[in-house]
């Protein structure tokens, strides 16, 4: 019988995929015992499964991580199923006495989580259980009243009031290894990598998946965007943002390193600082309201919403906003730009989700699948809870008579048409005053341009005016029935 202080520590990772600030890992390591790093493949089961893209990024993830973990001394065992029997069967394999893993907080992992650590813990498994993917436990920030928070503005200046969240861990230097190789079984047999068509070449020239990719973008950032980033993250035709998003989705960085890296950035401001971390705070928000309410990507947050009059959703127009041919172009830019490279900047995600809901009239639920597939970020919180925001049915949504206009959005945002022209090329020799609307340009305009509207780029879909007062009459119509 092994010495009960040298039973192997067994340590679950879910969307955790890096060694540094990972409080389960280095934990483990603390106890000087063999550490055994496990992951499981359960697509079937209750916890929302990874869309096209972002399983495209896990298979890059779990391939970085495992690499990271050999140059610690020990394997990523891979294993497929129902986690509860592959655990069990695990502690019978290796004698491990000990499971420890970082929390989640999506709906249906909570109750997973708390069903699996009841059962181990019956058996006697010690199981512990760490922070790391927010910065507030959800049951943390509380209003005066004791009740959650709907509303951001008040949400983050209670965070901000608060201390400063803890420092990260720092990646163990070694790990004790299990003695003898554990079954695993290979990545290439989950088939997560597209092959006929392979659609994902625009992802793989454009990303690096991985802990080391995620530092690699925070070192970019911190040197280059960070710097006027309250005023120029909106501007999409020029590198303004992060894009650090799918390495947090995916738990190859954590919110808590990206705050203490920006504390003494130079030489961006503390004013660019401050509006950095209130996006990594919208995110925060977000899994507080999924917390609370479980049902945040099906159902209205507001259930005023719920008789809201959508459209049929007709194939041609759906189709027409997935493919990026709506006749707008930065709507079609953005949805190109997605469907590419897996990520789209985020003034353009409201655009665009604007048009879809308030110009199409068709349900934030369709946008929000689709998003869910294409996005390597996808966030199971972040992704219903900004459709709804847009829809107006959300905590502290915009109001829905807020109808984002493509033509002002994209002339104001992309003035000098370097987004558009990136990624609805056949517009390129379009002059700048008719780059966002070529509809009105005059035909030796577009004729010189070599564009044919309805047949090199399309006209539009519907037209501004009139779909914006589709919009506020079935709005009003909402109004009138609560």
């Amino acid at each position: 019988m092994a010495d009960a202080n040298r039973k192997p520590v067994i340590v679950w990772f879910r969307n955790d995929l890096r060694t540094a600030d990972n409080a389960a890992l280095c934990s483990a390591a603390d106890t000087g015992r063999p550490v055994i790093c496990l992951w499981i493949q359960n697509f079937d089961g209750p916890v929302r499964a990874p869309g096209a893209a972002q399983t495209w990024w896990l298979n890059h993830s779990l391939t970085a991580l495992a690499e990271k973990l050999a140059n610690l001394g020990v394997q990523l065992v891979l294993r497929s199923g129902n986690p509860a029997s592959i655990l069990g069967t695990l502690i019978n394999e290796t004698g491990a006495s000990s499971v420890y893993w970082n929390r989640r907080y999506d709906p249906a992992a909570i109750p997973l989580d708390t069903s699996i650590k009841t059962a181990l813990r019956d058996k006697g498994i010690e199981v512990r259980t760490f922070d790391g993917q927010l910065l507030h436990e959800p049951t943390q920030v509380r209003t005066g009243s004791g009740t959650p928070f709907k509303v951001f503005t008040p949400f983050w200046r209670t965070v901000r009031s608060g201390p400063e969240p803890r420092l990260p861990y720092p990646a163990p230097l070694k790990l004790s290894a299990f003695g003898d190789r554990i079954q695993s079984e290979r990545l290439e047999d989950w088939n997560f990598l597209p092959t006929k068509p392979d659609w994902a070449g625009g992802m793989r020239e454009g990303w690096k998946p991985g802990e080391d990719g995620a530092f690699d973008r925070l070192a970019d950032f911190i040197e280059g965007a960070l710097d006027g980033y309250a005023e120029d993250r909106n501007v999409p035709g020029r590198v303004t943002t992060s894009k650090l998003s799918p390495h947090l989705a995916m738990g190859e960085i954590t919110p808590y390193q990206l705050w203490h890296a920006v504390s003494f950035a130079y030489p961006a401001s503390g004013r660019d600082v401050e509006k950095f971390r209130s996006e990594v705070g919208w995110r925060e928000f977000a899994y507080h309201l999924l917390f609370q309410f479980p049902k945040l990507a099906n159902d209205n947050f507001n259930a005023g919403f719920d008789p809201f009059p959508w459209a049929k959703p007709g194939p041609l127009h759906l189709n027409a906003w997935q493919k990026g041919s709506t006749g707008y172009p930065i709507v079609d830019a953005g949805m190109r730009e997605l469907w590419t490279t897996g990520w789209m900047h985020n003034r353009v995600r409201m655009i665009v989700a604007s048009f879809l809901i308030k110009h199409l009239m068709i349900d934030w639920r369709d946008g929000e699948r689709w998003f869910w597939d294409t996005l390597v970020d996808a966030c199971p919180a972040n992704n219903p809870a900004s459709w709804q925001w847009v829809a107006g049915s959300g905590a502290d949504a915009a109001p829905y008579y807020r109808i984002f206009n493509p033509i002002l959005q994209g002339e104001r945002f992309d003035g000098d048409g370097a987004y558009v022209r990136k990624w609805v090329p056949e517009l390129a020799s379009l002059p700048d005053q008719y780059l966002h609307k070529p509809w009105v340009a005059p035909a030796h305009v577009l004729h010189a341009s070599g564009i044919h509207l309805g047949l090199t780029y399309p006209k539009p879909v519907v037209d501004h005016d009139q779909a914006r007062q589709r919009a506020l009459a079935a709005f009003k119509s909402l109004k009138d029935a609560a």
